[in-house]
């Protein structure tokens, strides 16, 4: 891995990978929902569908598609709560048409007042999807349930009213504000050389100067008032998510919990999908997962459960949260995770897409950058006890909190004393 910084503060980061004839440039900007305010909810998002829409060389999305698919790659982009995504995958002979396009679209963006009128309502009708499928919305509602009304707990697709009435002016002032180099990282992986990578990237991206004006606010501590939120819809399947705060990204409990996820849910042969699943045949699907950022994280586990015995399957969940921490996990377990948790790292950075993302979020979020070597390192290096220390610490009942969806109206109070 190769990294050099220009003048402008843009990051250049490059892997040159072996037995690929692929390339991946990646741009990844600290413009996520985490920077928004409440009025401005949701604009990152929007911003990020606005930028395919043309720019100088590449004036429509017509343009920008045609320029990529006519020579057989891929591109897409997306928006998190942290960082916006910008990729390009094509043939590495053709890489020069890749830092093309990403440029031009970044760069030179227009933003033209028809366009947005036209995207405002394909926004709406994500915004409707999202709504019509409960395995993603209980997922948002966690997110608030757990940080209340501040970025870290909002939607990164934003309200209706606020999809409704952004104008050009809002798209230009963010992208002035948070689309500055020292704001970028430029991440490319796959057959590639470093010093050619920082030439192809001098020649096409050429921003204008300018410092970043606007950081995220610090995450507030927030304590909601209940425990338990339930959104009342007809549905044929109960959704819940149960969970609690956990380590941030950078702390030394990082893989310890990654670990921990990964034993309790995190593939079929876990203890909730054992346990939960199949032993007691209370839900299709449930897993338990990570969210790791900058100065928080999560644990949680995600479920579609019988709408009878939503509060059985609550029980459950809760029980295998208990039982890690009063028992532990036995030496197999641990070492089951941390082959899991290896095999499946080596097996996405064998696509130049997740390297280039790997090297690029690192870059763009982390003080510290680590080599796979020295990932691979920290994994082993955790220990049975480690695991029970961190489940005793973050699974205590005043930390659990719970989202569901589905005709529990009225529920609340109920399904909170699960959690004393």
């Amino acid at each position: 891995m190769q990294l050099t910084t220009l003048p402008s503060g843009l990051k250049i980061v490059s892997q040159s990978l072996n037995g690929t004839e692929a390339i991946t440039c990646l741009v990844l900007a600290g413009a996520g929902s985490r920077y928004e305010t409440k009025e401005r909810n949701g604009l990152s998002h929007f911003l990020e569908h606005m930028f395919f829409k043309g720019g100088e060389k590449f004036k429509s999305t017509k343009e920008v598609s045609q320029a990529i698919d006519s020579i057989g790659g891929e591109f897409n982009a997306f928006t998190g709560k942290e960082y916006a995504g910008y990729f390009v995958k094509v043939a590495a002979k053709h890489a020069e048409a890749a830092y093309d396009v990403l440029s031009d679209m970044l760069v030179s963006a227009k933003f033209p007042a028809e366009e947005i009128e036209k995207e405002r309502g394909v926004i709406l009708e994500e915004y409707n999807m999202y709504q019509d499928t409960p395995m993603y919305q209980v997922g948002w509602d966690f997110e608030r349930l757990l940080f209340g009304d501040q970025p870290m707990g909002r939607d990164q697709i934003g309200s209706k009213e606020n999809i409704r009435k952004f104008m050009r002016e809002d798209f230009v002032k963010y992208k002035t504000e948070l689309y500055q180099p020292g704001n970028l990282v430029i991440a490319v992986a796959g057959k590639c050389e470093h010093t050619e990578v920082v030439s192809q990237i001098k020649k096409f991206f050429k921003f204008d100067n300018g410092e970043k004006a606007f950081e995220w606010q610090p995450l507030e501590k927030f304590e909601s008032a209940n425990p338990v939120k339930i959104q009342n819809k007809k549905t044929e399947q109960g959704h819940l998510v149960l969970g609690v705060r956990g380590a941030e990204a950078e702390s030394e409990k990082h893989f310890i919990q990654r670990l921990l996820s990964i034993i309790l849910g995190g593939n079929m042969s876990s203890r909730m999908f054992l346990n939960v699943r199949e032993a007691k045949g209370l839900c299709y699907y449930i897993r338990t997962a990570t969210d790791d950022y900058t100065d928080a994280g999560v644990v949680s586990t995600s479920a579609g459960v019988d709408l009878k015995r939503l509060p059985l399957a609550v029980e459950a969940i809760r029980q295998e949260y208990e039982k890690l921490a009063s028992g532990g996990v036995s030496e197999a377990e641990l070492n089951h995770a941390k082959e899991f948790l290896k095999g499946k790292l080596t097996l996405r950075l064998e696509d130049s897409e997740e390297y280039a993302h790997l090297i690029g979020k690192q870059h763009l979020l982390y003080r510290k950058q680590l080599t796979l070597a020295e990932i691979f390192g920290k994994i082993d290096a955790v220990s049975k006890n480690k695991i029970q220390v961190l489940a005793q610490e973050i699974f205590i009942p005043e930390n659990l909190r719970l989202a569901a969806i589905g005709p529990f109206e009225g529920r609340e109070e109920e399904l909170a004393k699960l959690l004393e």
